[in-house]
């Protein structure tokens, strides 16, 4: 097979390097400076064995390649925001043999959130939705880190529908093959029937996305008191809307001690992908998909969501008013998040 990274950003350069590395054939989709830095000086990934140089073919887009193959495993690695854009862009394109990308090849989406694969279901028909749970760094263009050991990362992966084809337990034969070259890649890819529990209970561990973005690492008790909140907020929607979710639990016993993070010459890690976006200036964050998922939810099962409509406006507005990340204190978030509370009794 070969896999073509719509997204070679933190995600989609460390699995495509990593793919890559382990023998497995992968084209890059980027855009813009890291386009230009992956096509001049290729890949650069860094990792605790150390910097990893790759050449690997790098496109802009779909015309690039002309037809797909049939072989081909389309790897959806953007920021939910830009999911539309990229599902539309890449939906038509014919595959070698007749018919087109939305119609035979599989799509995996390797994002936060639940959303993506909702989206990409109205285009394609083979849609597979993954947890990621992958530590990295998109660190400058044509450079992406990972810092996570033994294992680089876990990716819970298995369709995102059920039907004919789908065995055993809503799981097939494509979810395996992908599973085991992620396998042979420095990840654990566990092909699971209930990808969406996993997914959920990743969603409310990144709730406190947009908290870290906006005040900086949550490493005080304020501020970890404060996620507690958002989290048993996000926790009781999921409840009234009767969604499973992993338990902590069950989390640990799956993830133990296999994606230790350490410290990587020339590649600090400042903070997840919402922290990313503020620093990289994008002028978007993921926030609408994560926090105001919870707020959706809510909205739909009748549960109020103050704390995380709050941080999902907080973030919007710093993504869109270019404000530096990290620079609103705790204690004046916790004032607007008890008003907030407040205001919602």
């Amino acid at each position: 097979m070969r896999y073509i990274i719509i997204g070679a950003g933190a995600i989609g350069g460390v699995v495509g390097g990593r793919l890559a590395g382990s023998g497995h054939e992968v084209v890059l989709v980027a855009r813009g400076a890291h386009f230009e830095a992956l096509r001049e000086s290729g890949l650069r990934l860094r990792v605790p064995e150390g910097e990893l140089t790759l050449r690997l073919p790098v496109v802009d887009g779909p015309a690039a390649l002309g037809e797909l193959r049939p072989d081909d495993v389309l790897i959806l690695a953007v920021k939910t925001q830009d999911s539309v854009a990229a599902l539309q862009t890449w939906a038509a394109v014919p595959v070698a043999g007749g018919g087109t990308a939305a119609e035979r090849l599989p799509l995996f989406c390797m994002q936060n959130g639940v959303e993506s694969q909702r989206l990409a279901l109205r285009l394609f028909r083979r849609v597979y939705g993954v947890c990621v749970w992958l530590p990295s760094t998109y660190v400058e263009p044509g450079v992406v880190s990972a810092a996570g050991h033994p294992l680089t990362g876990i990716l819970h992966l298995g369709p995102a529908w059920t039907g004919p084809g789908r065995h055993p337990h809503g799981t097939d034969e494509t979810a395996r093959l992908v599973a085991a070259d992620l396998e042979k890649s420095h990840f654990e890819a566990p092909v699971v029937p209930d990808v969406a529990r996993w997914q959920y209970a990743k969603l409310l561990a990144n709730l406190g996305n947009a908290l870290e973005a906006v005040t900086g690492p949550v490493d005080s008790e304020e501020g970890a008191a404060l996620f507690r909140r958002v989290r048993a907020e996000g926790a009781a929607v999921l409840d009234a809307a009767g969604i499973a979710y992993a338990g902590a639990e069950e989390q640990q016993a799956v993830r133990g001690d296999k994606v230790s993070q350490v410290a990587l010459d020339g590649a600090p890690r400042g903070g997840g992908s919402s922290w990313q976006s503020l620093i990289r200036g994008t002028g978007t964050i993921e926030a609408d998909y994560l926090n105001g998922e919870i707020a959706l939810l809510g909205r739909l099962h009748g549960v109020p969501t103050p704390l995380n409509e709050l941080l999902q406006h907080l973030a919007d507005a710093f993504a869109r008013e270019r404000r530096a990340a990290g620079s609103m204190q705790v204690g004046e978030l916790v004032r607007l998040a008890d008003d907030a509370v407040r205001a919602a009794r």
